[in-house]
């Protein structure tokens, strides 16, 4: 298998923390999504994944993209440790964890948008990080309140190993402190960023851990 993969972008960080928990090695391609324009938009890497997104798997020369689909690629061909429950319900609910983070935080707070936002629209740099802290506040604070409240939730956001939503929140949380969130109104977030930090799985996956980190 070959990752295309970015250090700082949050959806190739949750494919590598999926790989790390299943103990799979991958080859990791480093696509720098800044220089030179970002490699991301050129033709060599267009024609592999042609949305310019990382990250990419390659299986076999068959290209996958999308990082909830991968994730759940490598769950169903090496299901052990699982990242999904066993329960239909449950893995539904796992599921809408994940999604919260990848489909309603994470895209409005890309690299491409903040880019549109201060190349295009030619707001500021101060209005572009208001604009990320609102929007992944809102989001966060609402992960928080469901995850506050669920009988379900243990160590992690699903019982007490880790699950496709740890591997999508730890991703976020590390961006939103990046950009000097606020996060202690979110304490059941913080313990379980605490607890997948401190697995090792979580720890070689993080940004300044690659081989690409600056």
């Amino acid at each position: 298998m070959k990752l295309y993969t970015y250090f700082r972008s949050s959806a190739a960080y949750r494919v590598r923390i999926a790989l790390n928990l299943k103990a799979l090695q991958a080859e990791m391609v480093p696509i720098h999504l800044l220089k030179n324009g970002g490699m991301q938009l050129q033709d060599e890497y267009r024609a592999i994944n042609p949305d310019g997104l990382v990250p990419a798997l390659d299986v076999d020369h068959q290209v996958l993209t999308q990082s909830l689909a991968i994730m759940e690629y490598l769950d169903e061909t090496h299901p052990t440790p699982a990242l999904l429950p066993n329960n239909a319900l449950d893995r539904a609910w796992v599921r809408s964890l994940a999604l919260t983070i990848a489909c309603d935080i994470h895209p409005v707070n890309n690299l491409r948008i903040l880019r549109y936002l201060t190349g295009e629209l030619k707001v500021s740099e101060d209005e572009k990080n208001t604009w990320y802290r609102h929007w992944c506040t809102q989001g966060l604070t609402a992960l928080e309140a469901t995850l506050a409240r669920d009988s379900r939730v243990g160590q992690f956001c699903y019982g007490d190993t880790p699950t496709l939503a740890d591997c999508c929140l730890i991703p976020q949380l590390y961006n939103a402190q990046r950009f000097k969130i606020d996060l202690s109104a979110m304490p059941t977030l913080l313990r379980i960023q605490a607890n997948c930090l401190a697995l090792e799985a979580f720890i070689q996956a993080a940004p300044e851990k690659q081989a690409d980190a600056e």
